[in-house]
């Protein structure tokens, strides 16, 4: 790999994580229905943060997890968010290189990472990523050519419409909601973006994962089986292990049941 190379990766990286912190914001405000523009501020002394006390990563290890000025402590998620965008950006740089397409990859993972710690707080994904998301991908594969439209098209009917018949036949059964409507549009988004090849991996990793960990929390739970847990970061993991490494595996899935489709 040359040089350029590597400080392609290592930009991606920088750029993920100031993407990060603003994906701080977001999982702040969206849920509290506040608005995203302003500058950040302390939730305890609700001062402005000066942009030197705002760097990604660096400030939170240089403030020793503290406000700069009321010294009120920073939680831990801030850096988290900020090292987990940094390293998913440059990660798709690694794997795709430097196209459109990567440009389109960055936004999926910054909603994902964005819509998945906003569903771990209050258990909701909100309309203004998962339906933007769908539209964006949507418009995407109408000028990027490195996709077709009608994939994108189906993936989204094919992705939202079997999670809602999943949702619909369990509902029936049970009495009880299992999947929300975020989940469904999550995944039709999904669809948008990865194509419809996608989805029966995405949905079985996410489903084998979301049970083992579903049945780890329900032992620790007095709910039990009855406890709720959000599945719409399951989801994003789904999508990045297809992203990431392993589109060949969903393919080979996809083959095995379906040989006959192209």
């Amino acid at each position: 790999m040359s040089n350029l190379f590597y400080f392609e990766i290592c930009f991606a990286f920088l750029f993920g994580a100031i993407f990060g912190s603003f994906s701080n914001v977001l999982i702040y405000r969206i849920p509290a229905g506040e608005s995203i523009l302003g500058r950040s501020r302390c939730q305890t002394c609700l001062k402005t943060i000066p942009w030197f006390q705002n760097i990604p990563i660096f400030s939170y290890f240089f403030l020793q997890g503290r406000c700069g000025q009321c010294q009120a402590p920073i939680s831990k998620r801030y850096p988290l968010v900020e090292l987990i965008m940094g390293l998913l950006f440059a990660a798709v740089v690694y794997v795709y290189g430097v196209t459109w397409l990567t440009f389109e990859y960055f936004i999926l993972v910054f909603g994902l990472v964005t819509a998945s710690f906003i569903d771990l707080d209050h258990m909701i994904l909100p309309d203004e990523i998962t339906l933007g998301g769908i539209v964006i991908g949507l418009l995407g594969a109408a000028i990027n050519p490195e996709r077709e439209f009608l994939e994108s098209f189906l993936g989204v009917l094919f992705g939202g419409g079997i999670l809602w018949l999943v949702a619909y036949v369990y509902f029936v059964f049970t009495g009880r909601d299992g999947l929300g409507g975020g989940d469904i549009k999550l995944l039709a988004w999904l669809g948008a973006l990865l194509g419809w090849k996608a989805i029966p991996f995405v949905i079985l990793s996410s489903s084998i994962v979301g049970s083992v960990v579903g049945l780890i929390v329900s032992r620790k739970n007095e709910d039990g089986l009855k406890t709720m847990i959000p599945f719409g970061p399951f989801l994003a993991m789904g999508a990045m292990l297809y992203l990431l490494g392993l589109k060949s595996v969903g393919i080979w899935y996809i083959d095995l049941f379906f040989p006959q489709i192209p």
